[in-house]
């Protein structure tokens, strides 16, 4: 009788058991999977989204999204999941047919870059029939990324649709502060100060937002490399124009910079590297620049204490 009651309260606890390990399974299908490639990316997405969804990042910090392979792993990841999320106008280059396959697949999956009006973007002389894919360092070009991936995810999990646009909102607000802050921190510099040179070409959306002058070492794409007549030229028109700082880039060797340097000190005059800033990903997990808000701040208040 005793080893029958025992019988039975082991069969108790491991249905017990089972119906819990049941739920949390449920519970995890609930929230929307996202796929997103870039740091820039997945931080979007999980602004929007909070607690409602899973977003995997295929791309970590100080990846330079150019050049990166997607791994079996990262196929099995978009395959299932509910939603991926690309910046496209070939910032992930060696991705393209990877996105065709998922989209033959009908899968749901959204290029960001390419669903953006095209008066916004800027023409790109090196991506042929294509336009510069640095969207982000335009925080007002951002935030309509902002609202296309946020009708996707609305799209997508409509039970959620409320909860989506009320965190959308909030972001387009904290993204019309981070417009300002840039502006007000730009104007502390007096406009020949305006002059930002750096690893390779990333900068031309800020440039052109916020009146800086941007040259890059390498060019838009970091497949390119610079050459010995690049740094040449770089080194003469910084002489030239006696600029203060160049910059190192988190997910671009500093070996070219250092090489500017020293071609302008064989020129008698001075430039310092005036630090580093993110430009095809956001900082470390842990840190204020995890966030695209975080590494805009970073990046604006860096330059603007080099030059000044």
């Amino acid at each position: 009788m005793k080893k029958m009651c025992l019988l039975l309260l082991s069969l108790v606890l491991t249905v017990s058991v089972a119906g819990c390990a049941t739920n949390t399974n449920d519970s995890k299908k609930d929230g929307l999977n996202i796929v997103a490639t870039s740091t820039m990316l997945k931080d979007l997405v999980s602004q929007i989204g909070g607690d409602k969804v899973a977003v995997t990042g295929l791309m970590g910090p100080g990846i330079d999204p150019h050049l990166y392979k997607a791994s079996a792993g990262d196929v099995t990841k978009m395959d299932k999941a509910d939603l991926i999320v690309f910046n496209g106008l070939h910032l992930e280059g060696k991705m393209g047919e990877i996105f065709k396959n998922l989209k033959s697949k009908n899968k749901a999956i959204i290029a960001v870059g390419e669903s953006i009006s095209e008066d916004k973007l800027l023409e790109s002389d090196e991506l042929e029939d294509s336009h510069d894919p640095h969207i982000w360092f335009d925080v007002t070009v951002w935030m309509d990324v902002t609202k296309v991936v946020a009708d996707k995810m609305m799209e997508v999990d409509s039970d959620n649709k409320d909860y989506y646009a009320g965190r959308r909102d909030d972001y387009l607000k904290e993204l019309e502060k981070l417009h300002a802050y840039v502006q007000n921190r730009v104007n502390e510099l007096d406009e020949q100060q305006r002059v930002l040179i750096t690893a390779h070409d990333a900068f031309n959306y800020f440039g052109h937002a916020y009146g800086f002058t941007v040259k890059g070492l390498q060019g838009i794409s970091t497949t390119s490399e610079a050459g010995t007549q690049d740094v040449s030229e770089l080194a003469d028109y910084i002489v030239e124009k006696k600029i203060k700082a160049i910059f190192v880039e988190s997910s671009v060797p500093v070996k070219n910079v250092e090489a500017l340097q020293e071609a302008v000190e064989a020129r008698a005059f001075h430039v310092e590297i005036g630090g580093e800033l993110f430009s095809d990903s956001t900082g470390t997990v842990g840190t204020e620049e995890e966030s695209l808000v975080g590494t805009i701040k970073h990046n604006i208040d860096t330059i603007v204490d080099a030059l000044k």
